[in-house]
């Protein structure tokens, strides 16, 4: 019996997708608020020109190592919480990293779920002069969007062939408006930063921003036809739309001093424009955080395919609750260190399938109990990952201990590789 049918998780044939339908789903989780504000973080410290240049280096990183977790989904029809326990063991996969992704899927959609209610209260009262309790609207759209998602991906890609096209559309209006009305020309011309940016920080921040994204590639490209499709959906879904949306942030931020698009179509006397920018950007997002969480909580649970829709609800609505309660904010450390742990398990996964599994489906199995090799090279990956990359910043009484070298994520990978091998190596000796 294969792994899928082991794992209770099988993409048949006829389920599979065309490239760019999965192109859609990784451009939709791409335009957010959140990336405008890296964008507008890289604007406030460098050129536009070294702006294009970071990007391009950061985002081609993240696309290099989520092909590989990609085609490995495709090949397997597995998602990333189970494919890791080729590498961890099925008990290392299913608690540890199914853990992992799980919380940080589901706190990331109370924030943008939070962050998506709080804008759309302030904004209806500026509209109309009726003021919207902010956890009522957070409740309210919080729903709205995990109901797309538990559609499963035929939601996901239904809705990004809609609002995608649209978001792109009223993005570029947006910085239109904010050229015009600022003078953005000019203002771009003669700009300099005041506290110039390091490259590798503007790197480290451009792949900080979909570490996770392009660690959960699995779970999307596993609806992939063949190994080319992936790359192509990955490289098309992601370079481009990250250049432009992180670019359009750079660009507010030089002209207007505020990256959120919503807040300068407010400001130009268009907010109901605003309003759907902002809705759009935050429900393309957070489909594909309660879709990816449903899926991490059915492995933890020891559920399947079939019933992830299940998952996927309890993920966003509890997201939601916590969102509308709003204590999510005081979780964001706690989430930042959860995402450092991300791209270290990645690594291993990576080593395990393309090099002692040569890249072949036939060679990969799902190893029994937890695996050590897999998980001590895990666990050290990702401590340099937050060693290396500042995480340790967000927790006081452990900053002493950041150590900043090239980029954290990076550094989490390429180590936790690294011993992954050595270890298995000393494991057969």
């Amino acid at each position: 019996m294969n792994e899928q049918k082991k794992s209770g998780f099988m993409i048949p044939e006829d389920q599979r997708q065309n490239w760019w339908s999965i192109a859609l789903v990784w451009i939709g989780a791409m335009i957010c608020v959140s990336s405008l504000m890296a964008g507008g973080l890289l604007g406030s410290g460098m050129t536009l020109g070294t702006c294009v240049i970071a990007i391009l280096i950061g985002f081609g990183i993240v696309c290099f190592y989520m092909c590989f977790v990609g085609i490995q989904g495709c090949d397997t029809g597995l998602p990333t919480a189970v494919m890791a326990g080729g590498a961890l063991g099925e008990m290392g996969g299913k608690y540890v990293v199914s853990t992992i992704l799980a919380l940080s899927c589901i706190g990331w959609f109370g924030i943008q779920a939070g962050v998506c209610g709080a804008s759309f209260s302030s904004m209806m009262a500026e509209m109309t002069g009726y003021s919207i309790p902010a956890w009522l609207s957070s409740i309210v759209w919080g729903a709205i969007m995990v109901s797309t998602a538990c559609f499963g991906f035929k939601g996901l890609k239904w809705l990004n062939y809609i609002a995608v096209p649209l978001l792109i559309i009223v993005l570029i209006y947006g910085l239109y408006v904010a050229f015009v009305n600022n003078d953005g020309a000019e203002a771009i011309a003669n700009y300099t930063p005041a506290t110039p940016m390091p490259m590798v920080t503007a790197i480290s921040l451009t792949i900080g921003s979909f570490a996770v994204g392009g660690s959960i590639a699995a779970d999307y490209c596993r609806f992939a036809k063949n190994r080319g499709d992936v790359i192509k959906s990955s490289v098309v879904g992601v370079l481009p739309s990250g250049l432009l949306i992180l670019l359009i942030g750079a660009m507010l931020s030089i002209i207007t001093g505020q990256y959120d698009i919503s807040v300068v179509l407010t400001a130009a006397g268009v907010p109901a424009i605003g309003l759907i920018a902002l809705i759009a950007a935050t429900w393309t997002t957070n489909v594909t955080n309660a879709y990816s969480g449903g899926l991490s909580l059915s492995v933890l649970l020891g559920l399947d395919e079939k019933r992830s829709r299940v998952c996927t609800a309890v993920a966003g609505l509890v997201g939601t609750v916590l969102a509308a309660v709003g204590i999510m904010s005081h979780f964001e450390a706690f989430l930042s260190l959860l995402c450092a742990f991300v791209p270290a398990f990645v690594g291993v996964m990576i080593a395990d399938y393309w090099v002692l599994c040569k890249g072949k489906k036939e060679n990969f199995k799902i190893r029994s109990g937890v695996y050590g090799p897999g998980m001590i090279a895990f666990v050290i990956g990702a401590f340099v990952a937050c060693l290396t990359g500042g995480t340790f910043t967000y927790f006081p009484a452990l900053a002493s201990l950041n150590v900043p070298f090239f980029v954290g994520p990076v550094n989490g990978v390429v180590v936790s590789m690294i011993l992954y091998l050595i270890f298995v190596k000393l494991a057969k000796k």
